[in-house]
């Protein structure tokens, strides 16, 4: 065992010890406890009351987290935190300091410490708190202060319900005899397990184990939305296939803490679009209920929440963790997202735009030539929904983790089935990484006692393929270093054709927003592409290309229209009000597609169908 290995299982050690005390003192009533209610949901404002029981004597330091579970960038959650009020066990107020905008610190109580507030909340994702007339949303990172040193005891949670209200409460939260008030064993299961109260819909379903003796598993899916019945008739059965797909990949579920998985789902047109796992439930959200997002989060069930990087164990509430294996975490998932669809049927095989878009995208993006695949995952903190607004360069400089791993796994995938005639493939080395990291399991709820690296990465790969210096290999030249995989060959296998779409020349991928009878561009323009050759850059804003003038976006196509790469159109573009021409030299439109051989005249031979059946055909039959 390296020292690393060794200090790490010291610590899930300990961790075992402090959560057989925690247990112990929640039977003395020492468990944290939280109580929610609503007096003001009209104005999105909620009260949180908190109260630390057996606080040892010396100061007692609170915060509100910066970070969130499944997220990877800092939020400031303490700014929606006002009026707050702090007593003691008797009811007399406590003296509180502040030495940071999201910390509190009481150096003087009589053991017990109780703080009210109100907090602030009106946006519907995976990451914030929303309240209103109707339902609360709710994100723990976003809504409770926390002690610091009591991350193992347990916690209570009760959510007064609003007077009158048809609410009802839908958590991976563990239930209790009283049924507004719930328990989590430790402070990162509590934040780990977001909330909808709501009228919603419920409804459930049991998986069976695929193996002789194995667990059935009950699934929960909750829907807020505005559904009509029809639509979540389809959107249950999808999510059945869907959660048996995978359940195929790794030939079991997870053993669910709480007895169940819930799907949280929220869709009415003014909500955010997202998707956010937790280790026994996930938050789904946007304007409609959608599949491909449940797809993606519950893979994650397996992948990141109990198969997880050393980097993101354990969670740090304080800032943020760093993990080169993002593209494993979220780009993989994203790739089992993708391949569950078409799998399942709900996507159509002649399908792949998923993947075809992906691949471009990392094909093409300046950043990927200089920054691996570890490189972007390392940038997650920078990027993942991060609030602030200074200006960047991610058009050139970044490639996201989660489509540069949907290429790799797609380039792995097709690899390990090409050499072996399918008889090795990506699911095998998912199924590996589950039995050594993710399956083990951890010494309480919601900790991960064996997370691994890209060594660990390396080391199954070498096991799965038989192979290891394949695996160094692949490790080395597509994860870790910047090649790229040559993916037409290996599409061919599966009958597929990778080419560029056909369409007018293009000036290379531009943002543009209306601004003030222009285009204004909203990002840097592509290094090579031929606006930027051009000298075209963020904020300039187009007024004509090739002498027709641009007032919207779908312009810019009817300009370009009748012209063909390598031919020459003026650009004629305002900066800091300066009119300013230029010529341009246009380019093809450097997309990329995939279509099956028979869409271009060919016939699928045998082999292609046979493959292509191994790849894509589901795994429930």
């Amino acid at each position: 065992m390296n020292p690393t290995g060794s200090r790490y299982l010291s610590r899930v050690l300990c961790l075992a010890a402090s959560f057989a005390v925690a247990s112990a003192a929640a039977q003395s009533h020492s468990a944290t406890e939280y109580r929610l209610s609503f007096p003001d949901a009209v104005h999105h404002v909620m009260n949180v009351e908190a109260t630390f029981h057996n606080v040892p004597q010396r100061p007692l330091h609170m915060q509100m987290s910066r970070s969130s579970p499944g997220r990877y960038a800092a939020f400031e959650f303490a700014s929606n935190v006002f009026e707050e009020r702090f007593t003691d066990g008797g009811g007399r107020p406590l003296t509180v300091t502040k030495s940071d905008p999201r910390s509190w610190s009481v150096t003087s109580h009589d053991g017990t410490v109780h703080v009210v507030y109100k907090l602030f909340g009106d946006r519907v994702d995976g990451t914030f708190l929303a309240v209103d007339l109707t339902h609360a949303h709710i994100n723990f990172p976003a809504t409770v202060m926390w002690a610091q040193g009591f991350d193992d005891r347990p916690v209570r949670v009760t959510f007064a319900l609003p007077n009158g209200s048809d609410w009802k409460i839908a958590t991976q939260l563990y239930p209790t005899p009283d049924t507004q008030t719930f328990t989590a064993p430790n402070l990162l299961y509590l934040m780990d397990s977001p909330v909808e109260l709501s009228h919603f819909v419920l409804r459930t379903f049991q998986v069976p184990g695929l193996n002789p003796g194995s667990k059935a598993q009950t699934i929960r899916l909750v829907a807020h939305s505005q559904a009509t019945d029809a639509e979540f008739d389809t959107y249950f059965a999808g999510v059945q296939k869907l959660v048996r797909e995978e359940q195929a990949v790794f030939g079991e579920l997870p053993d669910y803490e709480p007895g169940s998985y819930t799907f949280l789902a929220d869709a009415f047109p003014w909500d955010n679009g997202d998707g956010m796992e937790h280790r026994n439930s996930t938050v789904v959200t946007g304007k409609k209920l959608s599949l491909e997002t449940a797809a993606h989060e519950f893979f994650h069930c397996w992948n990141v929440k109990r198969i997880r990087p050393e980097g993101l164990e354990p969670f740090n509430f304080r800032d943020v963790n760093i993990s080169g294996e993002m593209f494993l975490a979220e780009g993989f998932t994203q790739y089992y997202g993708n391949l569950s669809m078409l799998r399942s049927g709900l996507t159509p095989a002649t399908d792949l735009k998923a993947f075809a878009g992906d691949v471009s995208y990392v094909l093409s993006a300046p950043g990927s030539s200089y920054r691996s695949a570890m490189d972007m995952s390392r940038l997650a903190p920078l990027v993942d929904g991060s609030s602030d607004d200074f200006p960047k360069y991610w058009s050139n400089d970044f490639v996201s983790y989660y489509s540069y791993g949907d290429a790799v796994a797609l380039g792995l995938d097709l690899t390990l089935r090409v050499r072996s005639q399918s008889r090795v493939t990506l699911d095998d080395f998912m199924r590996a990484m589950w039995r050594a990291y993710g399956k083990p399991g951890g010494p309480a709820p919601g900790l991960v006692g064996k997370p691994y690296t890209i060594a660990d990465v390396q080391t199954q790969l070498a096991a799965v393929s038989g192979d290891p210096a394949f695996a160094a290999e692949f490790v080395k030249r597509y994860i870790a270093g910047t090649d790229k995989v040559d993916y037409a060959p290996l599409l061919l296998h599966a009958g597929y054709v990778l080419r560029k779409q056909a369409g007018p020349a293009s000036l290379g991928r531009l943002r543009l927003v209306k601004s003030d009878k222009a285009l204004r561009v909203s990002n840097s323009t592509m290094i090579g592409s031929p606006a930027y050759n051009a000298g075209v850059d963020l904020d300039d804003e187009i007024l004509s290309v090739a002498g027709t003038s641009l007032a919207a976006p779908e312009d810019l196509v009817k300009a370009l229209a009748g012209h063909k790469a390598g031919e020459t159109v003026e650009i004629v573009f305002r900066r800091r009000g300066q009119e300013v021409r230029a010529t341009a030299t246009l380019a093809d439109p450097g997309e990329l597609e995939l279509v099956p051989v028979e869409s271009t005249g060919v016939t699928l031979s045998a082999e292609q169908k046979q493959f292509r059946e191994a790849w894509l055909g589901s795994k429930t039959k």
